[in-house]
């Protein structure tokens, strides 16, 4: 498994719980405000992920994706420890 950060900036408030829901589907765990860590299969790749997750965003949010390989935190959410 490979561990991936991904964080986002949703524009304009809509309706996003499809993004919520595939998050927590995959077992994501929130780490700050717009930032989830979660393990996926060896096969994907940060633009995989990132091309799977723009299908439930609107198309002026950004998003970013990031595989990790070493992490440290303070005073977060969860942390990779966490999945």
């Amino acid at each position: 498994m490979k561990l991936f950060i991904l964080t986002y900036d949703l524009r304009n408030q809509k309706d996003y719980q499809k993004l919520y829901d595939e998050l927590n589907r995959l077992g994501a765990k929130p780490i700050l405000e717009s930032t989830w860590c979660m393990n996926l299969p060896d096969s994907n790749t940060p633009v995989m992920v990132r091309d799977h997750f723009a299908k439930f965003i609107d198309s002026d949010d950004a998003i970013m994706v990031s595989e990790v390989t070493s992490w440290a935190s303070r005073n977060v959410k969860n942390t990779p420890k966490d999945l």
